[in-house]
């Protein structure tokens, strides 16, 4: 059985203590932390920048997994990669070139990561899959947490398998949004890699175990 990619989204951390969630998260069974990075445009909330993904970063001992939901994110990611990103995605619907932002990701040295929102069909990547590391597939609409899942997720990340082995490409799949544990194990069956979940972890009452059954699931 393949094993599969936890990644604690640390935007619904408790702010105020940064530094001991973070800690948790070493710790945990978690293998990356998430960072939803939101510019008030691209998605109707604002999270945060640049600062604060160096400050995680500063006492991450996981990868971080950036996620842009922004406009221009070719303006930013260079900052974001300087301030501890190892993988960065980037949204479809933001990058009218995607090939060209996915090459200024691959010369960062960064994993190159695409999001697609839920009213975005997957087949709009095939002609790039070869060059993305990590497809975030949406399973809300992106912007605020604790949203309820959308069900045909699971026929999307089906669809992106398919479009993935018939490649012959190495893309991981990744879910993000209302990601449960009462989900978690039909998204890995259709498919997926990596699971996202935030509040469903940080508002557990222990965090800690909640990843421990996300990952054992």
């Amino acid at each position: 059985m393949k094993t599969h990619v936890i990644a604690p989204s640390i935007l619904a951390a408790d702010f105020g203590n940064i530094q001991r969630e973070v800690e948790m998260l070493n710790a945990s069974e978690a293998d990356w932390i998430h960072v939803d990075v939101m510019d008030g445009v691209f998605v109707p909330n604002i999270s945060f920048g640049i600062p604060v993904c160096k400050a995680i970063h500063t006492h991450a001992k996981k990868p971080l997994d950036v996620h842009l939901m922004i406009e221009k994110p070719e303006n930013y990611v260079e900052a974001f990669r300087k301030a501890g990103a190892d993988i960065i995605s980037v949204h479809y619907e933001a990058c009218p070139h995607l090939h060209r932002n996915l090459q200024q990701l691959k010369d960062l040295g960064v994993q190159t990561g695409v999001a697609i929102n839920p009213h975005t069909s997957v087949n709009l990547l095939r002609d790039v899959i070869h060059q993305i590391d990590l497809v975030c597939l949406m399973s809300v609409n992106p912007g605020f947490g604790g949203q309820t899942f959308i069900e045909g997720t699971y026929e999307k990340v089906q669809a992106l398998r398919n479009i993935i082995n018939n490649a012959g490409a190495s893309t991981k799949i990744e879910v993000d949004g209302g990601v449960t544990i009462d989900n978690a194990k039909s998204l890995l069956e259709a498919g997926a890699d990596v699971l996202v979940a935030g509040s469903f972890v940080f508002s557990s009452e222990n965090p800690m175990d909640t990843i421990s059954n996300l990952k054992n699931v």
